[in-house]
């Protein structure tokens, strides 16, 4: 079953803890010095802030986060069939998580991921595309290559 995945980056951590905990009516699945993340089962989403250099305010990115290999095919299929430029990223770590994922941005530059993770992470992110990010602003920062977000 796929879940939508939402990553806002935020001013203030803690106040945004606060808040989010309160409107899902639950704590954080993980809580680092500059990330938290909620798995929520109603809404199903996978809800996740930022802040500090990880990320700008406001919205992030989007995705869709899947549960198994076949899951993930099939939603790949749908990237390429979108006739917009897919960056393939592969195996890497992001936002506390090992994954599999690609990225793909909308006709109005809306970036949007579909990944598999399969394991935690001790680090916020390692992946080479990360070392190619925009310093840029208006290009959002956190594990989202430069080649999606100037496609």
């Amino acid at each position: 079953m796929k879940r939508l995945h939402v990553h806002v980056g935020v001013e203030n951590l803690d106040a945004s803890i606060g808040f989010y905990s309160t409107m899902f009516g639950a704590d954080p699945t993980v809580v680092k010095a500059d990330y938290a993340k909620w798995m929520l089962e109603d809404p199903r989403v996978n809800f996740a802030i930022s802040a500090g250099n990880h990320a700008r305010k406001g919205i992030e990115h989007l995705g869709i986060q899947v549960e198994s290999a076949e899951e993930l095919g099939e939603v790949y299929g749908r990237l390429k069939a979108a006739d917009r430029p897919v960056l393939e990223e592969g195996r890497t770590t992001c936002c506390y998580a090992k994954s599999e994922k690609s990225w793909i941005a909308d006709p109005d530059g809306i970036v949007w991921e579909a990944f598999l993770t399969d394991g935690g992470a001790t680090t916020y992110g390692d992946s080479p595309a990360l070392d190619q990010l925009a310093s840029d602003d208006a290009v959002a920062t956190c594990c989202v290559p430069e080649q999606v977000t100037a496609a």
